[in-house]
């Protein structure tokens, strides 16, 4: 009777903080890809780039993806890039050039449209395949959880990954990206926090350049709706342009 109740004791006071603990770095990875590449999506969305000399552009897109590793983005504004379109398929990125009627090759690490956002930044949203991470301490930051992130592949837009995911809900507030020695090469800012057709994710993204510090993108999602089911033949290179 004695060890049976001490049993019960002992269970009593595991299970509870069992159930309050924290998340480990690979559920932290995999609530970061539902929110920022849920599986299926059509999206609009707005980047600004601004320039060292002070100027701006910005760039309006439509954007859809299907599953986890087909992307397909079509810019409406400026005048200049209207037409053009841009294709993931795999490991596999081009853009459509409406002028010369064919895709051009792109490399993930390119600069997406110019500004301080790479390619991969905005097509290849895949943490948990791209990257290894650990949770690490922060002791500034006690309202988020802080990861440390590795390139495990050479399609990664980064060597190393900070990225700040806060307490409440898991949802990112800060990264910063950096080079296989050190340094920092782009520094995120995620806020406007909504929902978009039941998902809450950061709906603005702000893109701080540190190797040319005058520079920095913002970019905003207008709309976001997770219930579509694109049909593949939407992404194939013969369908660019149509």
């Amino acid at each position: 009777m004695l060890r049976s109740l001490m049993v019960t004791l002992a269970t009593s006071l595991i299970l509870p903080s069992l159930a309050f603990a924290d998340p480990t770095a690979d559920e932290l990875l995999k609530k970061y890809d539902s929110v920022m590449g849920p599986e299926n999506f059509q999206a609009t969305i707005d980047m600004t780039a601004h320039r060292d000399d002070g100027t701006m552009r910005t760039y309006k897109m439509a954007m859809l993806k299907k599953g986890t590793d087909k992307f397909r983005v079509a810019f409406a504004e400026p005048a200049a890039v209207r037409g053009q379109e841009m294709l993931r398929q795999g490991d596999n990125l081009w853009v459509y050039m409406p002028n010369l009627k064919r895709a051009v090759r792109l490399a993930n690490r390119d600069s997406f449209q110019g500004g301080d956002f790479n390619n991969a930044d905005v097509l290849r949203v895949n943490y948990q395949a791209d990257y290894t991470a650990k949770v690490v301490a922060d002791p500034t930051r006690t309202d988020a959880w802080q990861l440390e992130l590795h390139a495990k592949t050479k399609d990664a837009a980064y060597d190393m990954i900070k990225l700040w995911m806060r307490k409440s809900d898991s949802l990112p507030v800060k990264g910063e990206y950096y080079t296989a020695s050190g340094k920092m090469l782009r520094m995120a800012e995620f806020s406007d926090f909504k929902a978009y057709s039941g998902l809450t994710r950061p709906g603005k993204i702000q893109m701080k350049n540190m190797l040319a510090t005058q520079r920095f993108s913002t970019m905003v999602w207008l709309e976001m709706d997770t219930r579509v089911n694109p049909p593949s033949g939407k992404f194939v290179l013969d369908d660019l342009g149509k």
